[in-house]
């Protein structure tokens, strides 16, 4: 049985704890606000984007002479699994959910006779990865030390996502990332990139029937939107990804907050029972020895 000294050093230990993780839950909901304010301003100009190449896509008639942005290389053997996480962990399961995702998919398709690779984006992503698929990681981003994410880190991934399809590395690129629902709830989200996934009769029914004329042809715009997209999403992912992340670990925070007072008043409890068996304990040897005398 521990000691008092050790009880009471444990308490220190577990209030001492209890502040921190407190601290963490009022820093990571003062950046929630701001994280999810430019995720959700980001959504509207990502979903337009992707109405505009629909729109275009859909007036494209030699697919042949195509960009392979849209219809791809006509291959399907190497896959790129470009998988975003967060640079710190405290947040409950947000990068482990999103991995699991990632290495469903990895494993399903290695099962199919794919080649895999992972560009990971995030240090987490890497180091939940590392033990099952550490052979297939081709490629490490890291934004650690970066307060806040910006267009330019979007456009260096994209960047080199596009180096790599160039140079024919690999068919088809999938986005993974967790799309903020609320506080409480992101969704793992995998979002295919290249070949582009839009859908033109999706975008005319939003257009409302407008007509409209590009300046210059459409196929020189919709070449530029295509890789204008995929900086886009992949800026949004970046986006939706801060605010989940500060959304988790504000709720895991919270939670290791609620779990360190339930243990303090346990052992506070422990304590003054052991502390009261003592006294007593005391009060019985010298009542005892006055009676013996």
């Amino acid at each position: 049985m521990a000691s008092l000294k050790d009880m009471r050093n444990r308490i220190a230990s577990v209030k001492a704890t209890r502040k921190i993780t407190k601290a963490m839950q009022m820093v990571a909901a003062a950046k929630l606000r701001r994280a999810q304010e430019a995720a959700t301003a980001a959504r509207p100009y990502a979903e337009r984007m992707a109405a505009v190449l629909g729109s275009l896509a859909s007036k494209v008639t030699d697919k042949a002479g195509a960009s392979p942005l849209l219809v791809g290389n006509g291959k399907d053997q190497v896959h790129l699994l470009i998988v975003m996480t967060s640079e710190r962990g405290l947040c409950g399961g947000f990068n482990s959910n999103i991995a699991k995702l990632a290495r469903s998919d990895a494993n399903r398709l290695i099962a199919a006779g794919k080649t895999v690779k992972i560009m990971a984006v995030g240090r987490k992503g890497a180091e939940n990865l590392r033990r099952d698929l550490g052979r297939n990681i081709v490629e490490r981003k890291d934004f650690q030390g970066v307060r806040q994410l910006t267009f330019a880190h979007a456009e260096g991934v994209a960047s080199r996502v596009l180096e790599m399809f160039e140079a024919g590395e690999f068919d088809v690129a999938t986005l993974y990332f967790s799309e903020f629902k609320s506080v409480i709830a992101q969704k793992p989200t995998a979002l295919q990139l290249i070949p582009a996934t839009v859908s033109g009769t999706q975008a005319e029914s939003k257009s409302d029937g407008a007509l409209y004329e590009y300046e210059p042809s459409e196929e020189e715009v919709l070449g530029f939107l295509l890789s204008r997209n995929i900086s886009t999403q992949i800026f949004r992912g970046l986006l939706e990804n801060s605010a989940s992340f500060y959304g988790a670990q504000m709720t895991a925070m919270d939670n290791a907050t609620r779990n360190a007072g339930d243990m303090i008043n346990k052992l506070t409890i422990k304590y003054n029972r052991q502390r009261q068996a003592n006294i007593t304990k005391e009060l019985i040897e010298i009542i005892s020895g006055a009676e013996a005398l």
